[in-house]
């Protein structure tokens, strides 16, 4: 076996456009990602993302972005706009918990700040559960923690949830309820075919856990992301003040560009299950091992220019190239959610009110409309407790002066 990285974004987009590379990023992580979605490979992969694709629609994710997202970044908000202060990573990630959860099919019939509060502690969790390649402690320990984690939320909230929706199959069956009643999540679609795609409770379990971890934690990683890059771009262009609160085109392009420079997982991972050769010659050998450094690729100056390095939200890109890079992957792993995390890319000629921005861009210009800036008495800090680069705390508050980069 050999260990082969990739650092052109042409080879890059090789290897995502290849059948025959597998999935290799999560193999450490096996409690929680085994046999989810993005683990699985060929005909499995295929059946399972068919499934789940029919979720991920435009008019679904205009739904969340228009009508039923905006409310819940006021109420999310409402409790630290009171306060005038915030720390980021917490509330990006109640932010975003609470679409994921919509999504995934996670029912919170308490709906009580309560139940808020234990569902995000099963999912700070699972996010550990699914990086524990790069964690620093005990990885036995943590791998043991994350079971009982997930074991605590099949009996709180998954068995409660799929308990309902099996009542509502029947009633369907019975030709009661149309499809149409049935409730729109990942959850659902899984039960209605799970006698078809012979998925096991705990696979299912672990796939609803996935979602969540997934739609939660890389959005809400990226919402801390740009606001951070906003506040340093802002500080050097403080003329664009206005743009931020104006001009949500500016904002998508502030995280399209985010995105690309810091992608949630700065590696993407390959085994071959067959000889390949790329196109700039690259050989690969059945068994070898392929890394695909993002950051590299990401900031390639043969596609994103002589300034690739440096965040600017204004950038121009040829054509065919999307401004947030290789970060969303591309091929049969392309993410499933980024058109709903991101939006589209705007192209002259479309209409501004149809466009879809993604909800990290709603998310964060709500938050400059507020007037956030960095806590000038309390610094962000960065987390030990992982090799990647993830804030552990952001503090921020809100109506005060221009924003300003923390020191």
């Amino acid at each position: 076996m050999a260990e082969i990285t990739v650092t052109t974004f042409a080879d890059a987009r090789d290897c995502y456009r290849n059948r025959d590379l597998r999935q290799a990023l999560y193999d450490a992580g096996e409690v929680i990602m085994s046999d989810v979605v993005v683990n699985l490979h060929g005909a499995e992969h295929r059946d399972r993302r068919r499934l789940e694709n029919r979720l991920f629609r435009r008019d679904t994710f205009t739904l969340y972005e228009q009508d039923l997202f905006p409310p819940i970044i006021e109420s999310t908000l409402a409790p630290y706009l009171a306060e005038g202060k915030a720390e980021l990573v917490t509330l990006g990630h109640q932010l975003m918990m609470n679409l994921a959860a919509l999504t995934a099919g996670v029912d919170r019939p308490q709906g009580t700040p309560e139940e808020t509060f234990r569902l995000y502690d099963y999912l700070t969790t699972f996010i550990e559960g699914a990086t524990l390649a790069h964690y620093t402690g005990d990885k036995e320990a943590k791998a043991a923690e994350v079971l009982a984690a997930l074991e605590a939320f099949d009996a709180e909230f998954l068995a409660p949830g799929m308990a309902r929706r099996r009542e509502l199959l029947e009633q369907h069956e019975a030709e009661e309820l149309t499809a149409d009643d049935l409730p729109k999540d990942v959850l659902m679609v899984l039960m209605h075919n799970q006698d078809r795609l012979e998925l096991t409770h705990e696979t299912i379990r672990r796939e609803i856990a996935f979602y969540l971890l997934a739609g939660a934690h890389t959005s809400a990683t990226a919402f801390n992301r740009v606001v951070h890059n906003i506040f340093g771009w802002l500080a050097e262009h403080p003329e664009d003040e206005h743009r931020v609160r104006d001009d949500r085109l500016f904002v998508q392009r502030c995280t399209h560009e985010t995105i690309r420079l810091q992608p949630s997982s700065p590696t993407g991972m390959r085994w071959a299950q067959a000889d390949a050769r790329l196109s700039s010659g690259v050989a690969i050998a059945q068994g070898d091992r392929v890394t695909l450094d993002l950051l590299a690729v990401n900031r390639d100056p043969s596609v994103f220019g002589d300034d690739a390095t440096e965040f600017n939200p204004d950038r121009e890109l040829a054509d065919g190239v999307a401004p947030w890079g290789l970060s969303f992957g591309q091929g049969m792993h392309a993410c499933i959610g980024q058109d709903l995390a991101a939006g589209v890319t705007f192209m002259d000629g479309d209409d501004p009110n149809a466009h879809l921005f993604g909800l990290v861009p709603v998310a964060v210009q709500t938050l400059f409309d507020h007037g956030c800036r960095p806590d000038p008495d309390d610094p962000p800090e960065m987390d030990a407790s992982t090799t990647r680069p993830y804030f552990a705390r952001y503090p921020v508050v809100f109506d005060s002066p221009a924003p300003q980069l923390p020191s």
